[in-house]
């Protein structure tokens, strides 16, 4: 299987190649050549199989550099440190729609569903390729793929990994996650701005030739784990079949029956998973985009104006507070007939002017459903469907719900739905509280503790421990400084380990 750059077709990378790299020379996104294809025998299959072994299989189709044997080494080493049997239960509502949570992981968050497995694909593809550089991971998150990355990459050999986040655009519990990890190959710094100012920040530098000059000349190249690297991506294809197997195995549809999708999105990694998914022949009927308050993605499906000349909110799901989808590119790049030279166009329209359109024909016949839900709308889900399940949804989850029933409302579509759960309601135990209660308590971990009370759901350990740990990790910067600031951490770093960049 060879990898196209969305921006020039005509060049081609191996698997392992894209992991290493990232990101296309030119700016592009990596995408494969051709989507393999998974038969109804296939998802038969999968009924019987565990969730590492579901994965290696899908992993299989896209990386032929690895054996299965070897990819089922790296998913059930990845997956063991989840707290779930299952990995990714999928929980049926009485009635009502599925939830899949991917929410078991170390970070308690869906990135760990891709980036505990990341480490070892990039570990395996560096080996591959003869690396003898070491790896430099520059991630920028909008709350939970920092803490994801930092644990997933925390003391891997040869890799090295620095991570930007919004100073005043996460929760109090993502915060903590991130200030106070440990392991002697990483950093996190804060940034005054929102998380597209750290990923535009983060790509200024991915294509500066001076500054890769650089990082070359000390023995490092940039890689990234952000959902723009392609080993970041593949692995979230599987939960989306894993979902329809149990479904299956759970008696709840027939096989081929269509379902849909309803996911929670901000950078469109997520939901372009099961847009992949489907080309791959999952039986989706309809994937249910939703979006918060910063709704450019259900505006853009149904205008197609993609425009961040908007007011930017802050809100209680901040994953998803952001204005550039980065993900989008891969998907433009297949719904205009893989147009390398537009999505160029819409690259440089964005860039200069903050928007770009394209024809909204090309949605025709995509079976894709857009909306957004405000805040209210969020409260009033999280306390809705606690009274009538009595299960706690995080703002995140929340959001696809709202969109969800809004949709199944307006069209009456009663095909069985999933609905994409991606953080657990602990990591915005304030915000959760409130919603179900009108009560607002403004400290994180008392609001914790009344949250245990008033659900029942236990507290997990790893957000009980954030309250003593040691915040190792204060730096601040402005996005303009972000180029200077990796030489900053990188040194820290090599404090740290004792080593010195060769």
């Amino acid at each position: 299987m060879k990898y196209l750059s969305t921006r020039n077709k005509n060049s081609s990378v191996s698997g392992a190649e894209a992991v290493v790299k990232g990101i296309a020379a030119d700016g592009g996104l990596f995408v494969p050549e051709y989507f393999p294809q998974i038969t109804l025998p296939d998802l038969n299959t999968m009924v019987s199989q565990t969730y590492p072994e579901r994965a290696a299989f899908i992993l299989s189709k896209f990386f032929d550099e690895f054996t299965y044997a070897e990819l089922l080494e790296f998913a059930e080493a990845a997956y063991r440190k989840f707290d779930d049997d299952s990995v990714c239960p999928l929980v049926i509502i009485e009635d009502g729609p599925a939830i899949l949570e991917l929410t078991h992981g170390p970070t308690l968050a869906f990135k760990d569903m891709a980036l505990s497995l990341m480490p070892y694909l990039l570990s395996a593809s560096r080996k591959k390729l003869n690396e003898n550089e070491k790896t430099l991971i520059l991630v920028a998150t909008s709350g939970d793929t920092g803490k994801a990355a930092l644990e997933g990459f925390k003391d891997a050999e040869g890799i090295e990994i620095i991570v930007f986040y919004p100073e005043s655009g996460v929760s109090a519990m993502q915060k903590l996650q991130m200030t106070t990890a440990e392991g002697k190959n990483l950093a996190a710094a804060g940034i005054f701005g929102n998380f597209d100012d750290a990923q535009t920040a983060v790509k200024a530098i991915f294509a500066d030739k001076e500054i890769n000059a650089r990082l070359l000349e000390t023995g490092y190249k940039l890689s990234s784990a952000n959902s723009i690297n392609w080993g970041r991506l593949a692995p979230q294809i599987a939960y989306y079949f894993s979902a329809y197997a149990d479904l299956l195995g759970a008696g709840e549809i027939a096989p081929g029956e269509k379902i849909n999708f309803a996911v929670p999105t901000g950078n469109f990694g997520n939901i372009l998973a099961c847009y992949y998914a489907r080309r791959m022949g999952l039986p989706v009927a309809n994937i249910i985009c939703a979006s918060n308050q910063n709704r450019v993605l259900a505006d853009f499906f149904e205008n197609g104006e993609y425009d961040v000349n908007r007011d930017f909110f802050k809100t209680m799901s901040p994953a998803m507070d952001i204005l550039v989808s980065s993900n989008l590119e891969r998907m433009l790049f297949e719904l205009t007939g893989r147009d390398d030279q537009k999505i160029k166009g819409y690259a440089a329209s964005l860039a200069s002017e903050g928007s770009y359109v394209v024809d909204t024909a090309i949605f025709n016949n995509l079976d894709f459903v857009a909306g957004w839900a405000d805040e209210e709308d969020t409260r009033a889900l999280i306390e809705g469907f606690f009274e009538e399940t009595e299960y706690v949804l995080d703002p995140h989850t929340a959001v696809a719900a709202s969109v969800y029933y809004d949709y199944a409302e307006a069209s009456g579509d009663d095909a069985k739905t999933v609905i994409v759960s991606t953080a657990n309601p602990y990591k915005f135990p304030s915000d959760v509280y409130f919603c179900l209660t009108g009560t607002r308590v403004e400290d994180e971990f008392k609001a914790a503790q009344r949250l245990q009370i008033f659900s029942g759901m236990d507290i997990p350990d790893s957000i009980k421990e954030l309250k003593t740990k040691a915040v190792l990790h204060k730096n601040k910067y402005e996005p303009d400084r972000l180029g200077e600031a990796v030489f900053e951490l990188l040194e820290k770093i090599n404090e740290k380990s004792g080593s010195k960049a060769e």
